[in-house]
């Protein structure tokens, strides 16, 4: 086994990985009305690309990363996949057309896939069960306080930098750094003997032992459904802000402390999953959301003035990024569990199905926006409505599985 890193520089650098996804996200959001002045100026909405094409790219490499570091290593995967990151952040920087941003950050999405996904494998090459659990927990809580502070960060990037295009330039140092990091720092965790030959009909022969497993496939349902609100509030929230509630200035500091708050729910989450499990926690947190969705739907239908007030919204949103922070982490490491032996291969395909899905659903949530947030509170009701009775029969098959 690989010589392991003090849990803290571990969690740490792991974080690191994975929040290149956030952070080339949402980093974004306060540049899009800048970017569609530029490009776009005939049709600002179409700014939203740059969001889904980064979306999509990302869950096509998630389909790849896993398996090909299962054959060479997952370093040398992650290696590989910064190099293409920060060749896309180089396209985008100079990109002189919306068309040309949109590739380039589809390429910079394909990059960002193999820290995300490989990152995961590498926390189940080293723990298992509840204590990768407990890890995977830690892990999302320093990687949720990051992206909280993304918004803030590209708002003074592209106040005081260059305009947007600075921000690219930003992608770059951040993936190099996180890179260098890791190959001085974490030794390979996948030895060259527990390696297998990449086949690219294996992804499919994964998919079929994955599916054929119940709490594997009903899991991988909630999962889609949770990332699908996750792409749908990215979408809209800066919109909401911008043209619903008139406080497009105030966006970021409001998105830091949705993130700040959405940190917590990682910590309650690493104190009590040891001691009630995965699918309790989860059950709860997609349970408690729905109520609080119906009541805002509620008001929304039958409140005096329609939409309700900023802050019922916030309140709102912030059950929603709650009940991600309780779920998202919990998901993957319960969707795993039975799958050790395939762990990259598991990892690339539960990641590309859940990216691939909630990035096309939020691109056609977000293409209905209408100067309202119906279309964000409907959708993200709608998913909840789905994964509540999916999470109690994967409860009924635990008993039937512990009896």
């Amino acid at each position: 086994m690989a010589r392991r890193l003090h849990p803290v520089e571990f969690v740490a650098l792991m974080a690191m990985m994975m929040a290149t996804v956030a952070f080339s996200i949402d980093a974004m959001l306060p540049a899009l009305s800048e970017i569609a002045a530029e490009l776009s100026p005939d049709n600002v909405n179409n700014a939203q690309f740059v969001l889904s094409a980064f979306m999509i790219g990302m869950g096509v490499g998630t389909l790849f990363s896993g398996p090909l570091s299962d054959s060479f290593g997952r370093k040398t995967v992650i290696l590989f996949s910064a190099a293409i990151y920060i060749l896309g952040a180089v396209l985008a920087w100079r990109a002189p057309t919306l068309e040309l941003l949109v590739m380039a950050r589809m390429l910079q999405g394909l990059g960002a896939a193999g820290p995300r996904v490989i990152s995961i494998a590498i926390i189940r090459d080293l723990y298992s069960g509840r204590e990768m659990a407990k890890l995977v927990s830690f892990v999302m809580m320093v990687f949720t306080i990051f992206p909280a502070m993304a918004p803030l960060l590209g708002a003074l990037i592209v106040e005081y930098g260059n305009g947007w295009r600075t921000l690219f330039l930003v992608f770059f140092g951040f993936s190099a750094l996180s890179s260098l990091w890791l190959a001085t720092r974490l030794d390979e965790p996948l030895p060259v003997e527990r390696r297998v030959p990449f086949r690219l009909k294996k992804l499919g022969v994964a998919l079929v032992q994955m599916l054929s497993i119940p709490m594997v496939r009903l899991t991988l349902l909630v999962q889609v459904m949770i990332v699908s609100m996750m792409f749908t509030t990215i979408s809209l929230i800066e919109p909401a802000f911008s043209v619903v509630f008139e406080r497009s200035a105030e966006f970021p500091y409001w998105f830091f402390a949705l993130g700040g708050m959405a940190a917590t729910s990682s910590m309650v989450n690493a104190i009590f999953v040891v001691r009630y499990g995965m699918r309790k926690i989860i059950t709860l947190a997609v349970g408690g959301f729905l109520v609080v969705s119906l009541v805002m739907m509620a008001m929304y239908l039958f409140g005096p003035g329609g939409t309700p007030q900023f802050i019922v919204y916030m309140i709102w949103m912030a059950a929603l990024y709650y009940q991600i922070g309780l779920t998202l982490g919990n998901l993957n490491a319960l969707a795993m569990e039975p799958l050790g032996h395939i762990a990259g291969l598991a990892a690339s395909v539960m990641g590309a199905i859940s990216t691939v899905v909630g990035a096309v659903v939020s691109t056609l949530v977000a293409q209905t926006f209408n100067g309202t947030i119906l279309p964000q509170l409907l959708a993200c009701t709608i998913f909840a409505l789905i994964a509540l009775p999916v999470m109690l029969r994967v409860g009924k098959l635990e008993r039937i599985r512990d009896q």
